[in-house]
């Protein structure tokens, strides 16, 4: 091996002298500059030394890559990416996007001290739940209100609370496994409770209910949504109506897990049948939960609505503390909650709301718009189709929704190329393949984002 390709590689006090490591050292700190530049030296040499690498180090290019990796290394892992996909609840991408006024809410909170736990009338401490308890009893018509950290939290704290080393009843066809595979039969092992099961997968009646209860050991009637997925064909369940009077006429406390609850009526927004909070409280059952970033369009949160007594209970139940929420959180789902009170408001600022409302003439015009910026750059093809999109966040699995893509392709490489190289920009762009085409669904896209993603297709092709 020639010593001098060795010697080529400056060291690292005289690469710290240049003007980008300067800059570097000043935007990033001294230790992760040097690092990075005795990695990037550590790698050169040992390919020196194993014959990979056999010309000598040009001290500028040495440079360039040192402060790529400064930047790669420095780089937020957790950061934005454009959703392309038509799917507006994407449970990889982070579910439900604030709206600006959420976000602006716990900005201000986590900038600043707060009113957490602090009443300012009384000078005295308060409670992190008042902040949303009787927005949610407005909202809602419910006693009281309590939010826990996610809704399978929820519904630990609900039946750890009500039926701790008790029998909870519940349909067979309801023990639904959720995200990431926990399943409602593990939660409710966790919580000590005990499973007794009725009915058939797709067959339930109240009188199944009614021979299961054992008035000394039954403390709690469960329902869950299958939010998640349908039984089609010969089915029959108990309506939360039914299941209510029962818990009624035996004194045991009924509750719902609703999943992903949200405050408008789905058939208003041409949706397929989905229960809505109100709805079901009006029902007549005593605790439901739901999440807080599905068709609410809030932040990560579990939800709990109902019977006062029984949220008392549960407020004082040691778990709490164990699953509650900051104050990021509670500012989020506050400001979230506030816009439901004026419905206009809430369909033009919750982006849930916007996206399930927007028209396919809209999304037409932005379709036009991405079009019109893709049409002079070589080698790319780009067409508007029409297909379809999802709600998606584990909520309406049946319900596909029209909506307008453009697909493009180039000569260059594959559909599955491009993807590949949009997940690599700045900000990845993800984007779906259907029928081999690229497709970036427009539904999901926000029109600020039209010229950055004609910018980096460009890049990919040039």
């Amino acid at each position: 091996m020639d010593m001098n390709i060795l010697k080529s590689i400056p060291k690292i006090d005289e690469l710290l002298k240049s003007p980008q490591m300067t800059r570097a050292i000043t935007n990033y700190g001294k230790t992760v500059v040097v690092n990075c530049a005795r990695m990037i030296t550590e790698e050169k040499r040992n390919a020196m030394v194993t014959g990979d690498r056999t010309e000598l180090i040009d001290p500028e290019k040495l440079v360039d890559q040192i402060e790529e990796r400064i930047y790669r290394e420095s780089r937020m892992s957790l950061r934005p990416v454009i959703n392309a996909t038509g799917i507006i609840l994407h449970t990889n991408l982070g579910r439900a996007i604030l709206s600006e006024t959420a976000a602006q809410a716990v900005y201000d909170i986590a900038r600043n001290y707060s009113t957490l736990e602090y009443n300012c009338a009384t000078g005295e401490r308060g409670s992190r739940y008042s902040h949303i308890d009787d927005l949610l009893g407005k909202l809602c018509s419910c006693e009281s209100a309590l939010v826990v950290n996610n809704n399978a939290a929820a519904v630990l704290l609900i039946l750890n609370t009500l039926a701790k080393d008790q029998e909870v009843i519940v349909s067979r066809g309801e023990l639904v496994e959720i995200g990431g595979a926990f399943r409602v039969p593990e939660v409710m092992e966790q919580s000590n409770s005990i499973l007794v099961e009725v009915g058939t997968t797709n067959k339930t009646r109240i009188r199944d209910y009614e021979a299961a209860i054992h008035f000394e050991k039954t403390a709690v009637l469960l329902k869950v949504h299958t939010s998640n997925y349908k039984i089609m064909g010969f089915t029959e369940d108990v309506s939360l109506h039914e299941l209510a009077e029962l818990g009624r006429k035996n004194d045991i406390p009924v509750v719902y897990d609703l999943g992903s609850g949200a405050f408008f009526k789905a058939g208003e927004y041409h949706l397929s049948d989905e229960p809505n909070i109100t709805d079901s409280l009006n029902s007549g059952i005593d605790v439901i939960s739901f999440s807080g970033d599905k068709l609410l369009g809030g932040p990560q949160a579990g939800i709990i609505v109902g019977k006062k007594k029984y949220i008392d209970m549960m407020k004082k139940n040691p778990l709490t503390r164990a699953i509650r929420v900051d104050k990021m959180t509670l500012a989020a789902l506050e400001a979230t909650l506030r816009l439901y009170f004026d419905m206009n408001l809430a369909e033009k600022e919750i982006p849930i709301l916007s996206k399930l409302l927007i028209s396919q003439d809209e999304l037409l015009k932005k379709a036009e718009q991405l079009l019109a910026l893709l049409e002079n750059i070589p080698t790319l093809t780009a067409t508007i189709i029409e297909d379809f999109g999802q709600v998606g966040g584990g909520s309406m699995p049946n319900q596909m929704i029209p909506s307008v893509c453009v697909a493009v392709e180039t000569t260059l490489f594959s559909v599955n190329a491009i993807d590949k190289q949009l997940h690599q920009s700045e900000i990845p762009i993800i984007g779906r393949i259907n029928k081999n085409r690229y497709l970036l669904d427009l539904r999901t896209i926000e029109s600020k984002d039209l010229g950055y993603i004609a910018k980096e297709l460009k890049k990919i092709v040039e």
